[in-house]
């Protein structure tokens, strides 16, 4: 993984927009009425335009975009999640939206997770979150929903094999070196229905033994893999009552256990892992703190970390890497651009932002990245712009500490 040798590299967190000519191959063939070869020629030729368009943009270190995850409109909220139904066996849809799955799981402690829709956050602005007006989004309430009923596999090797082939030649046809590729992890996976697990830790271990297959192979292919586990930190607004820190703490560490069970063997230098709580446009007042969570985000095994630190609710807490030491070893990717405002951050306000976590953590040790998905979230002009502006402030941040 590349450092900051002599300049703020640059990223993002993953999913950028996708052309409406995709978007409307990709409808198509979910419907059954696309030429397979067709489309595969489509997605290929989208995948280069993308990194292309990225590295144009300043953007060092692209991605694909999440464009072989499937996504069937414009605006597509769980691309980065849902993708995984198509990839994983003995799954069995029950006709439920996420909003419907009682999704409720025991824990040492005996601590519980709610359902989606009894999120405390929701519960908190029940009215806001109910009035198409409010300006908050959550995403399309996809229905078709699965369950696991048997014992889970991954059986998503000849889709991630063509993720991987239209990438690299993206990457090549750009003439860049490094890119990345994202991928579920395991406690976000087991976050649907169950029926033959007898524990939701058993779940999330088999959640890991079958998503490691696609970690290897995008590993092994000498890409970046990326990790997205929001339920790592996310999971904190669904337990009612709320939990102490050191509670959410012993609740979550078996997920990272079983992570780290996913990553075993795998060199760290080729994994970061992308902490963030939630994506969705809402007031964010029940998120728990970065200081309540960064612990465990270091214990995974991960050569970098990728984490929201642009947006209100989040930037103050740069100031928690006064009193955390980032291994020595490490790599953060901390958010100076959001997708939660619609707002094109300034150049110098960017510059300002990687200025704080360099002095605290080295310059070598910051890639300048944003704090989610910017795709399905802003307009995709907006989302462009940013990646844009977050290059330029890159550049300032640079000429300010070199």
């Amino acid at each position: 993984m590349r450092h900051s040798s002599d300049r703020i590299l640059t990223s993002h967190a993953g999913s950028l927009p996708r052309p409406d000519e995709l978007i409307e191959a990709n409808a198509r063939r979910e419907a059954g009425t696309v030429d397979e070869a067709g489309f595969q020629k489509e997605l290929a030729q989208s995948v280069v335009d993308v990194v292309r368009r990225q590295v144009a943009a300043g953007i060092a270190v692209p991605g694909d975009g999440e464009y072989g995850k499937s996504m069937g409109s414009k605006v597509n909220y769980r691309a980065w999640w849902s993708y995984s139904f198509q990839r994983l066996g003995n799954l069995q849809v029950r006709g439920l939206s996420l909003y419907q799955f009682p999704v409720r799981r025991s824990s040492p402690g005996n601590t519980v997770l709610s359902s989606f829709g009894d999120r405390r956050d929701r519960l908190k602005f029940a009215a806001a979150y109910a009035d198409p007006e409010s300006g908050i989004t959550t995403g399309p309430r996809a229905t078709d929903w699965p369950v696991c009923v048997g014992p889970l596999k991954y059986t998503g090797h000849a889709a991630i094999t063509a993720d991987i082939a239209n990438f690299k030649a993206a990457l090549a046809a750009s003439g860049t070196s490094e890119g990345f590729m994202t991928s579920i992890g395991p406690a976000s996976c087991a976050r649907i229905g169950n029926t033959f697990y007898k524990s939701d830790d058993e779940f999330v271990f088999a959640c890991a033994d079958a998503m490691r297959e696609e970690y290897k192979a995008i590993i092994e292919a000498g890409l970046i893999l990326q990790i997205d586990d929001p339920a790592i930190a996310e999971n904190f607004d669904q337990i009612n009552p709320e939990p102490t820190a050191e509670e959410y703490r012993k609740f979550t560490m078996p997920k990272v256990e079983a992570l780290n069970h996913a990553l075993r063997g795998l060199p760290k230098d080729r994994v970061r892992f992308h902490l963030c709580w939630g994506s969705w446009h809402g007031p964010h007042t029940t998120d728990i703190a970065m200081r309540d969570i960064v612990e465990v985000m270091l214990a995974i095994d991960a050569g970098a970390y990728s984490f929201e630190a642009g947006n209100v609710r989040h930037e103050h807490e740069w100031s928690v890497w006064q009193d955390t030491k980032l291994p020595d070893d490490r790599l953060i990717l901390p958010g100076v651009v959001s997708h939660a405002t619609n707002v094109v951050e300034h150049p110098e306000l960017v510059a300002e932002r990687i200025g704080r976590f360099a002095k605290l953590v080295g310059r070598e040790r910051v890639i300048a990245s944003t704090d989610c998905g910017l795709g399905g979230r802003v307009h995709r002009d907006i989302s462009w712009a940013k990646l844009e502006t977050l290059a330029q402030g890159a550049a300032l941040a640079s000429k300010q500490l070199w």
